[in-house]
């Protein structure tokens, strides 16, 4: 049945078929950029889960919201908080590394990781850890 008053034309948006390309699409970049960054955010206390995941979630939330603000692709919002999340999870690893660097490079830890090198029985390595944790209780 057939209604020639209203003739269904590949010009007419509301006949086109989904999929085709003519409507906005999803934005990849986004979602991708979305779960990075809450991964970032969850393995922020390594340095692969917080700073490689949190810098690829900021690149593509970055792009992302670009793109959508151009209108070439939606979820602005979910890209903005992709690239949130991985700058916290950046931020957090950064703060882990220079805190675990911080007590590295320590006195008190170079101390204790001389008297374990030079210990040669379990009650001497003891004895080490004992007084490491004396110095660093004070």
């Amino acid at each position: 049945m057939s209604f020639p008053e209203h003739p269904a034309t590949p010009a007419d948006p509301a006949q086109t078929p989904k999929g085709t390309g003519t409507g906005r699409g999803g934005n990849g970049l986004a979602v991708a950029g979305l779960v990075l960054g809450i991964l970032a955010v969850v393995l922020f206390w390594t340095v692969i889960g917080g700073v490689v995941l949190g810098v690829l979630a900021l690149v593509f939330g970055i792009i992302g919201a670009r793109r959508a603000r151009g209108g070439r692709a939606p979820r602005r919002t979910m890209s903005v908080v992709a690239a949130v999340l991985g700058a916290l999870g950046v931020i957090g690893s950064v703060v882990i590394i220079a805190i675990g660097a911080s007590i590295l490079n320590s006195d008190e830890f170079k101390d204790f990781d001389d008297c374990v090198r030079h210990a040669d029985t379990q009650s001497e390595r003891d004895a080490c850890a004992d007084d490491f944790n004396e110095d660093v209780g004070n």
